[in-house]
């Protein structure tokens, strides 16, 4: 399955140079000319990492960074700065605004490639490591129907729950239940609103732990 990446800049040249470098490596990609716009597009659709401008008009990178880390639905994206702010005291504020990697302009397209590389397989590896949680907690089980949910949630938003905690991805919860991956979206947010809930590890642990306890 392809990853998705939003890439964000003002700069129409830079924007378009950097989604050729990242189309012609297989990923799906988005652009956004603000942050606002990026905002919009987060609406539609989850990436599974942004690439942002620091200066941009309006909302600036590091104001668009502190957003996404405030909300639950998107607070662990993660966030690499492109930038032509490359001075220290830019990429302290960058790191504490919650950015997971810092690049400056003209960029290098090995570099960006390897750091979007890297950063995407460690996600990959924590997906790997709820995987064997679940294993080791289920063992050989299972029928559906021994499966215990939590009251809070919806029938929909149960079967999404259990999906997620067995790590199948948006793209695949959509295919399993014949939603939209944007319905899945939908599910998921709520669920991490309901429990005040950053991101999709800790749906996983909590019916991880529910079943446990069966």
């Amino acid at each position: 399955m392809s990853r998705r990446i939003l890439v964000v800049d003002d700069e129409a040249l830079l924007l378009k140079a950097v989604a050729a470098t990242l189309r012609a490596e297989g990923y799906d990609v988005t652009t956004a000319r603000s942050g606002s716009d990026a905002l919009v597009s987060l609406n539609q659709t989850m990436p599974d990492l942004i690439v942002s401008d620091i200066r941009m008009p309006g909302m600036d990178g590091y104001d668009f960074a502190r957003i996404l880390r405030s909300n639950a639905r998107t607070a662990l994206i993660p966030i690499i700065f492109l930038t032509a702010k490359g001075e220290r005291k830019d990429r302290i504020e960058g790191f504490r605004s919650g950015v997971d990697a810092y690049l400056t302009k003209p960029f290098d397209p090995d570099e960006l490639l390897a750091v979007i590389s890297g950063i995407l397989t460690r996600m990959e590896r924590t997906g790997a490591e709820i995987a064997r949680l679940m294993s080791s907690v289920k063992g050989e089980e299972s029928d559906a129907s021994e499966f215990r949910f939590d009251e809070d949630f919806t029938e929909a938003e149960q079967r999404v729950a259990r999906l997620v905690a067995d790590s199948l991805s948006n793209k695949e919860i959509a295919s399993e239940l014949g939603v939209s991956v944007r319905t899945v979206e939908g599910h998921i947010s709520n669920i991490l609103s309901k429990k005040g809930w950053s991101n999709r590890v800790e749906i996983a642990r909590h019916i991880i732990k529910r079943n446990s306890s069966a």
